[in-house]
């Protein structure tokens, strides 16, 4: 009798805590939510459509939580280490730039952190997962590479400037910064002699300068076919004095500030004539009908700066979907192998007109892209052969008109509007 009290006694606790489960679901893991951290990036419409549809895993909310780099080095390390140390985040979406991802990689190997990221391009990350896939395999980029940007570079000097225009000559002018100096070897490099075009004289230029008057009345000497505009930082100023003294010479390259809808705005309406090269999806860009939507549902939300989404910003929107779908297939983010065999499956797919449009998908461990012979290993499946016909071009340019209108003027498969040269330019 005093053996069975006891045993009723031991396993009372055990009783109580099974009804109380049965009776209370509060405690179900379906009701723990999944958390996902957030590194600068513009991932909430997409778990807002997810939880609204009823959440993931049988009925998980997903969590959002946020943590800023600053684009700084150090803070990015540290954001990471706070999403995974006092967040416990079961993935991590990234906008990082390419020098703050490449700092915190170390740490997400020793995490072992499901994570993507939005909108470096570093090749050397990707190279990372494919010379060592099993310490960075939760690595995935839904931005093309450096290599995979290049061929786009190539292409447009190839097709349209030197083809299509006819220019052969250019003066390169390039902002005074790391970027812009890594940019000017390659495009001196490849670019040009690709495409049969001579660089008759190259301009570098303090990113504080006020006054381009002196620079543009130097271009304006040498007579090029076109200048090549290379600038990252404080990009409005050489961009409205080109347009306010109505250089006599086509301007092309890259205007980072020319993919934003407050472009036109910031240069007082002087910004006619400007084209610049951006991944995409982005501004300028015919959208397919589901991104339009986000389109549309990103400017109800945001009424802060950038007022239209950047390309990072469509990155994290399908990165999201991609990697909560290839979550639901593997019951979760862990076990880590299971998740990332699904998203290396990951095929999302958008269509316009009944075509293909654009895609996010991933390159496999061991697949070699054909062009480049390179193993772009968890980096988005980027098409960088024309015709373009398997859904994500690496590159395209926009164009400002004069009208204060934007269109993507190459590649072809996505152009709706064509490169032309500002009213004021008689070449």
């Amino acid at each position: 009798m005093k053996k069975k009290s006891m045993l009723t006694l031991l396993l009372m606790p055990v009783f109580i805590f099974l009804l109380f489960a049965y009776f209370c679901p509060a405690f179900s893991a379906s009701d723990q939510p999944v958390v996902i951290g957030f590194i600068g990036s513009f991932a909430e419409i997409a778990i807002e459509e997810i939880n609204a549809a009823g959440g993931m895993l049988g009925g998980r909310m997903i969590k959002l939580v946020k943590a800023d780099t600053g684009e700084d080095v150090t803070e990015g390390i540290k954001a990471y280490e706070y999403l995974n140390e006092k967040e416990k985040v079961d993935f991590i979406i990234s906008g990082s730039i390419d020098d703050v991802s490449l700092g915190w990689l170390p740490r997400m190997a020793e995490y072992q952190t499901p994570t993507l990221d939005t909108w470096t391009s570093a090749y050397s990350a990707i190279e990372k997962v494919s010379t060592e896939y099993e310490k960075y395999k939760m690595y995935f980029m839904n931005c093309p590479t450096d290599y995979a940007l290049g061929t786009q570079y190539v292409d447009f000097g190839k097709d349209v400037l030197s083809k299509d225009l006819g220019y052969k000559t250019t003066v390169i002018m390039q902002e005074d910064t790391a970027y812009g100096a890594g940019t000017f070897e390659f495009i001196k490099g490849d670019i040009l002699p690709t495409a049969g075009i001579k660089m008759v004289d190259h301009i570098v230029y303090d990113v504080n300068t006020v006054d381009f008057s002196p620079i543009y009345n130097k271009i304006i000497k040498t007579n090029p076919d076109f200048i090549y505009l290379i600038s990252s930082v404080k990009c409005v100023v050489p961009t409205s004095q080109y347009v306010k003294m109505q250089v006599p010479i086509p301007i092309t390259g890259i205007n980072v500030a020319a993919v934003g809808r407050e472009f036109w705005k910031d240069t007082g309406g002087m910004g006619g004539g400007m084209s610049t090269l951006m991944p995409p999806p982005t501004l300028g860009m015919d959208m397919d009908p589901r991104t339009e939507k986000f389109v549309k549902k990103y400017q109800a939300k945001y009424k802060k700066r950038p007022v239209y989404p950047h390309f990072n910003g469509f990155n994290a929107y399908y990165g999201i979907y991609n990697a909560v779908s290839a979550a639901e297939r593997a019951g979760g983010f862990k076990p880590l192998d299971a998740w990332v065999k699904e998203m290396e499956n990951e095929d999302l797919k958008l269509y316009k007109d009944g075509k293909l449009w654009l895609r996010y998908a991933y390159w496999k461990p061991g697949e070699i892209e054909p062009r480049t012979g390179v193993a772009f290993t968890h980096n988005v499946k980027a098409d960088i052969t024309p015709p373009l016909d398997d859904g994500h071009p690496s590159l395209i340019v926009i164009q400002w008109y004069t009208d204060g209108t934007v269109k993507c003027v190459y590649p072809p498969k996505y152009a709706n509007g064509q490169f032309t040269v500002p009213p004021w330019v008689k070449k």
